[in-house]
């Protein structure tokens, strides 16, 4: 768990995840940088070409691409999404496809009942 009084630099980790995704044969890395009692949120990274296969969402949660190109896609449709786009995630079953090495943050409200 991320420690919560310190800042950290999302561009650095950014780096850091996406060396360690080239070299994962899953071609995915992640880290939780926030963890609180109604908030986390965790930075995810993806090589060219992966996709993270369909999973169960979330009850609320949004991505935001800090760098690349990725593709969210659910029953409902489905969204590319670029550097500095901000999405609520649909609260369906999804996947995550980078269409070019990518890293997103990944916010979840954690106080749901």
């Amino acid at each position: 768990m991320a420690d919560n009084s310190h800042t950290q630099n999302l561009g650095e980790l950014t780096e850091e995840l996406l060396n360690k995704a080239r070299g994962a044969n899953s071609g995915r890395a992640a880290d939780t940088v926030y963890s609180g009692r109604y908030l986390k949120q965790a930075l995810l990274t993806l090589t060219a070409g992966t996709t993270m296969a369909e999973h169960d969402s979330p009850p609320e949660a949004t991505l935001q691409v800090l760098q690349g190109n990725v593709a969210l896609s659910s029953a409902e449709g489905s969204w590319d999404l670029h550097t500095g786009d901000l999405m609520a995630i649909p609260p369906e079953r999804h996947s995550v496809t980078a269409h070019e090495d990518a890293a997103f943050l990944l916010t979840i409200r954690t106080d749901v009942s």
